[in-house]
């Protein structure tokens, strides 16, 4: 079973996004914050990282540059699940090598959209 590390400062959206992603058969990892989700990932990579762009202690922007930096970090597909809509946010994400975007707020059926896409379901 694929696992998937839902980084996200909001709890409400950590639940609806575990509800969806168990539904699609994902092994469910949480962190509130990026360092949080460093914390994760050095433990064990995850298969998928949904990452949300604004959050306290470690910004999702800093996490994505940091993991891709670390041991394993070009492993995980990352998908940013932000409410940063404009282009410059979308090409600094990618930049920063996120493989897909997601704008909140989102449905099963934008999630299953995007992780076909990038190949994860």
């Amino acid at each position: 079973m694929a696992s998937c590390l839902i980084v996200d400062d909001s709890k409400v959206v950590r639940m609806v996004a575990r509800r969806i992603l168990e539904d699609l058969n994902f092994d469910i990892l949480e962190a509130e914050d990026g360092q949080g989700a460093m914390d994760v990932c050095l433990k064990g990579m995850p298969d998928v990282i949904l990452l949300d762009w604004n959050m306290p202690v470690m910004n999702g922007l800093d996490f994505l540059k940091q993991l891709r930096l670390s041991e394993g970090g070009n492993e995980p597909v990352v998908v940013f699940c932000t409410t940063e809509n404009d282009m410059a946010h979308i090409r600094e994400a990618i930049s920063a090598g996120a493989n897909e975007y997601i704008m909140k707020p989102f449905d099963r059926a934008i999630i299953e959209a995007k992780f076909s896409q990038v190949g994860v379901l």
